[in-house]
Formats: C-alpha cells, sequence, structure tokens
C-alpha cells in the first residue's frame, strides 16, 4: 500500500490537486482512500471532494501532526482492515508539517506500506505575501518537501513563476519544483503525477515543533441550519461572495496583510455552493459544485488566517454571515453539534 502526503498552507490548492489525482488513480484502475484534516470542528472539504464523484473520510478539530495523532492511527488501521486500498492520500491541514506526519505513520504498525515523495504545494500568487507574514512556516514546509508544486500558474505572470520556483530551490536545493495550475489536468499536471510513482528518500533531521503553533494562525469554524426558502444558485453565489468580501474588508482594518483561508460551503434545495477567499489582496472564488439538493441544507464554514486573534476572528465571521443570510431572508440557527458505494472508493463513518 502506498501512502500519497499532499501538503501546503492554507489555500495553497491542496483539494483541487487531489480531487484531479484521486479521479487519475481511479482511472488506472487504483483502488484509493482520502483522508482530509481539518483544523476547525466542522469539515468543509469532504463535500467539496464528494461532489467529484469522489468520498471521503474527514478528522476535525485538531492538526493530525499534532493533536490528532491517536485519531489518525485510529482511521489508518480502520481504512486498511475494512477496505484494504492499495493507496491512500492524505490531505493534512495547512498549517501542518507533512514530513512530521508521515515520520508518525512509519512509527505505527500498519504493515507492508511505502510512500511517495512528500508534496508541499505552494501558491504562487501569494508566496511572497506568505513568506512576509509566516516565513519561519513556509520555509520549514518547503525544506521538509521532495516535491515542491509552485501552483496557480494561470493567475500570475511568468515572472512571477520564475521568482517562485527559485525562492523555493533556494530554501531546498534538493526539491523537485513543477508548476502547473491543479484545476487544469493538463502535462504539467500529469508530470506531477508520475513523480509520485517513486518512493519518499526524505527523514527528519529534528525533533517535532507544534505546527500551530509555528503558524501563529487564528482558526475558527461552525456551522448554521438553514432553511434557504428556495434560493438559486445565482442568489447564493451571489450572497457568499457579499460575505467573503465583508469578512475580508474587516479582517484587513486588524491585519492589512493576511494571508490564509476562509471557505463557506451552502448547501441548499439548489444544490451545493464552495465560496474561498486566500489573502487581503485577492478575490472571493465562488464555484458551484452541485445543482442537485437532496433536501439537507447548512452552512458550514471554516476561516484561519495570520495574525488575528481567534476572538476577533469570531465575532468577525458570525457577524458577516448572519447579516448577509439575513439580508437575503435565508432562515438560520447556529449548530452546536459537530459534524465528523463508489467501487474504488472508501466511505467510512468512524
Amino acid at each position: 500500500m502506498k501512502v500519497i502526503i499532499i501538503g501546503g498552507f492554507l489555500g495553497s490548492g491542496k483539494t483541487t490537486t487531489l480531487r484531479n489525482l484521486g479521479k487519475h488513480l481511479i482511472d488506472k484502475g487504483h483502488k484509493i482512500a482520502i483522508i482530509v484534516n481539518e483544523v476547525g470542528e466542522v469539515g468543509v472539504d469532504g463535500a467539496t471532494i464528494s461532489s467529484s464523484g469522489l468520498v471521503t473520510k474527514e478528522l476535525t478539530s485538531g492538526c493530525i501532526c499534532c493533536s490528532l495523532k491517536v485519531s489518525m492511527e485510529l482511521t489508518l488501521d480502520t481504512i486498511i482492515e475494512d477496505y484494504g486500498p492499495d493507496v491512500i492520500i492524505i490531505e493534512p491541514t495547512g498549517i501542518a508539517f507533512p514530513l512530521q506526519i508521515k515520520e508518525h505513520i512509519e512509527l505505527m504498525d500498519l504493515g507492508d506500506i511505502s510512500f511517495a515523495p512528500v508534496v508541499t504545494i505552494v501558491d504562487s500568487s501569494r508566496f511572497v505575501a506568505e513568506f512576509d507574514q509566516i516565513p519561519k512556516f513556509i520555509e520549514n514546509q518547503i525544506k521538509e518537501s521532495e516535491i515542491v508544486c509552485i501552483n496557480k500558474i494561470d493567475l500570475v505572470d511568468r515572472e512571477t513563476i520564475a521568482s517562485s520556483t527559485q525562492k523555493a530551490l533556494e530554501i531546498n536545493p534538493d526539491a523537485i519544483v513543477v508548476e502547473f495550475s491543479a484545476k487544469n489536468a493538463d502535462e504539467k499536471f500529469e508530470r506531477f503525477m508520475d513523480l509520485l510513482t517513486g518512493e519518499s528518500e526524505i527523514h527528519q533531521e529534528r525533533e517535532d515543533m507544534n505546527s500551530m503553533e509555528v503558524s501563529g494562525v487564528g482558526t475558527y469554524a461552525g456551522e448554521y441550519s438553514i432553511t434557504s426558502n428556495g434560493k438559486d444558485v445565482d442568489k447564493i453565489t451571489n450572497m457568499l461572495v457579499h460575505t467573503l468580501v465583508s469578512i475580508k474588508d474587516k479582517v484587513k482594518e486588524l491585519n492589512p496583510d493576511f494571508v490564509g483561508h476562509v471557505k463557506i460551503s451552502f448547501k441548499s434545495s439548489s444544490g451545493l455552493v464552495k465560496g474561498s477567499l486566500t489573502s487581503s489582496d485577492g478575490e472571493p472564488v465562488v464555484e458551484i459544485l452541485d445543482e442537485k439538493g437532496d433536501g439537507e441544507e447548512h452552512l458550514k464554514f471554516l476561516s484561519a488566517v495570520t495574525k488575528v486573534d481567534k476572538e476577533d476572528l469570531v465575532s468577525i465571521v458570525d457577524e458577516c454571515i448572519q447579516d448577509n443570510l439575513k439580508k437575503e431572508a435565508v432562515e438560520f440557527e447556529k449548530a452546536h453539534s459537530h459534524v465528523r458505494d463508489e467501487p474504488n472508493f472508501l466511505s467510512l463513518d468512524l
């Protein structure tokens, strides 16, 4: 069994990369399982991956290289025993150290496993801003990787791509650096997938660090039960854009140069819509993932940004979400409970 660990800072494009990689492996006849680690108490990306025809197991309420090591071992044991995949893909939270996760798994008695080269994904459109905000954290993620992916090259010019690659190689001269846009499964992305057939040879040379502390990121996640009253996807899309813009504006008052990830998924009778914001100078990206509702309605969110206290982040996110729900006449109630058949895939409820 092979383990692939796809790391990278918040909003770097890990989930998009994982979705395309998962579909590629299934097309090649592999039996795969995907584990997604969200740092908040509510998972958002599981539904995003499932909307592509893939199903995932989410670990929430912490980081799998820090507070969730026991949950990770239990999940892996159960997957191997009950499902027997030949590939497991792990997407850790964006404030994890991927090599640290690999080292922990190697200490687990999981039988005959191997590791693909450790991957860190870098958002080329924010690399400079990330390094300015959290240099020690970003440097460590890149230094402890074997493949560094310069992602989102469709959003920047050639000079920015080249400088991002150069910076990555300055930090880690031994890394293989690939440039692609994860949303385009083209020949550049195929080269990256080919590299994953290799074997990891890197080992950690330091004691474990608490990645959440090193990152200096404040986080807040939650869920609302909603009654959408038949809102169509266009109105939902507009609402999520306005919500993310208002969050951005208020967070900028506290940290004008923040980076991170604010994600909102809105599931209603009209389908599933996801909104995303990754920096103070970025614009919200909203995508319609599914236009078929199944009767379930909720809004889930995860916010994680640099150099903002959690108390302030909680106040901002709740206020902006609730204000915009009211403007669109969406009935809502804050949920207190935590959310915790594909032929070649796994769905587990642990």
